[in-house]
């Protein structure tokens, strides 16, 4: 996702001086050339996350168009104080065009423990005004996205897998974009909702119950709300699936409040972590199954309402 998205903006940063990239000192390949061809807008902060919002936010303020990139538990939480003053209450007031990278959310940092693991990001970002929250499922999305955060002009908050995940999406246009999600596969008795590597899950999940739809959603604010209720209303039953805290603000909270007058005719499951941070090592896909995360764990929630109805 990293890689796709740079190599986008790359192209964009040719042809507009606006543009300005600034790392807490977090290399990789893909930053090579971008610090090479525009050495005089490429700022590496080093490991100052804090500052690195207070430099985005200066550009920003005099015209900028900036992305600031960082390990995703620590742009997002370390400098939460600086993102709130510096970019919510500022861009309330004026434009403000920052875009925060954060690589490695969820536990994509399988093995690097709980403090690397961001699990909180969804929720703490949704929370904060006038801040839109990006969360792809793949490559291409999130390449496709580097249009909308040029011309979109608010604080970002971009959330990237830390792996290399498949491609979901053949194409993707300016409209699947401004959308905010897309219904990838058409069900009809339930559907799972899932947003950034869990709609992989999801979609594995899904192939086993031909009933079942998946809606990618990866622009959780701001939300299609209308649009997406009218989509889940053709569905009796909801499962949404996310790579983070369950029932503390993230995407499970945000279905629940698009669904919530229509909460008679539709049941709601939520999969994801529950209130406990991961110590236990292992891959994604252990971790995964040790807390109720897994294709398996999906596929039974869809089962048991499937086969049982309403409680």
């Amino acid at each position: 996702m990293r890689d796709a998205f740079i190599e986008a903006l790359y192209d964009r940063m040719a042809g507009d001086e606006r543009i300005f990239f600034l790392a807490a000192d977090l290399g990789s390949p893909a930053l090579d050339r971008l610090r090479a061809d525009f050495p005089e807008r490429f700022i590496n902060v080093g490991i100052a996350e804090q500052n690195l919002i207070n430099v985005a936010t200066g550009l920003a303020l005099e015209g900028g168009i900036v992305y600031a990139y960082a390990i995703a538990p620590f742009i997002s939480m370390r400098a939460y104080e600086q993102i709130r003053v510096n970019l919510s209450i500022s861009s309330q007031v004026r434009p403000v065009n920052v875009n925060l990278i954060g690589v490695g959310g969820g536990v994509s940092y399988q093995v690097s423990g709980p403090t690397h693991h961001c699990l909180e990001d969804l929720a703490i970002m949704r929370l904060l005004p006038n801040m839109a929250v990006f969360s792809p499922s793949d490559w291409r999305l999130a390449a496709a996205f580097v249009d909308y955060t040029v011309s979109n002009c608010t604080p970002k908050y971009l959330r990237f897998d830390g792996k290399p995940i498949p491609a979901i999406y053949d194409t993707v246009t300016p409209e699947t974009v401004a959308a905010g999600f897309c219904e990838l596969v058409a069900g009809t008795e339930a559907c799972i909702v899932s947003t950034g590597f869990m709609t992989q899950r999801a979609l594995n999940a899904a192939r086993s119950h031909g009933a079942v739809g998946v809606v990618d959603l990866f622009l959780l604010k701001p939300a299609n709300t209308e649009e997406l209720r009218q989509t889940l209303l053709k569905y009796r039953h909801i499962v949404t699936v996310e790579e983070g805290f369950v029932g503390n603000g993230g995407l499970d909270s945000l279905v629940a409040q698009i669904l919530n007058e229509d909460r008679h005719s539709v049941t709601l499951d939520h999969i994801g972590f529950n209130d406990r941070y991961v110590f236990e090592l292992g891959t994604r896909d252990q971790l995964h199954a040790r807390n109720g995360m897994d294709e398996a764990a999906i596929t039974a929630a869809i089962t048991r309402r499937l086969g049982h109805g309403k409680p």
